[in-house]
């Protein structure tokens, strides 16, 4: 049997009954075998402040980066506002950015989301790779999951598209492929 994968992951809305949750829940529930999933809590972060910064980072924050450096990898599940991420996200990953060590270096990544809109977060999810790549995280690249259409896709909420509940089993198979494959590499190191 192989080694136990830890997961953390972020959930860019805070609505309690976020379709983004929801996906992500689902997406924990399809896990491979040996996953486990740990939710970092992001709504009570404070604004990023360099002057704050100087004075300490805040306790929400050196949690996550804790809980980020003992994963073996990476979640996001996002919405898509104004055609990139929510600001909440964008400030935990800006908090995140400037702590060392770096906690999204060199761990894989797997991103999806869900929205009204037919694309899906598609422009959302480029942004997010963009941030990822300059922090020298390692998005996994298939398959790409954009739930679009989301309101017609949870029924009392239950996901009902089958397709896209076997993209979101696909790409946590690829991230838990992914966290092997640099277990192992780092193992020849």
């Amino acid at each position: 049997m192989s080694e136990p994968i830890k997961l953390v992951a972020f959930c860019g809305s805070l609505r309690k009954a976020s379709f983004n949750r929801m996906a992500l829940n689902l997406f924990a529930e399809k896990l491979p075998a040996g996953c486990t999933m740990q939710t970092i809590e992001i709504g009570d972060w404070p604004l990023y402040d360099a002057d704050v910064q100087a004075k300490g980072f805040p306790a929400q924050a050196t949690a996550a980066q804790q809980a980020m450096l003992a994963a073996d990898g990476i979640v996001f599940a996002t919405p898509e506002y104004n055609y990139s991420i929510p600001g909440v996200l964008k400030n935990a990953i800006d908090w995140l950015s400037r702590m060392t060590p770096q906690p999204f270096a060199a761990k894989p990544v797997a991103m999806f989301g869900a929205s009204g809109g037919p694309v899906g977060t598609a422009r959302a999810q480029y942004h997010l790779r963009q941030m990822m790549v300059f922090l020298d995280g390692r998005p996994v690249n298939k398959p790409e999951v954009m739930i679009g259409a989301v309101h017609t896709k949870f029924v009392d909420g239950k996901f009902t598209d089958e397709a896209g509940a076997k993209l979101l089993a696909d790409l946590g198979a690829s991230l838990a492929l992914a966290v092997r494959q640099a277990k192992a590499a780092a193992a020849v190191k």
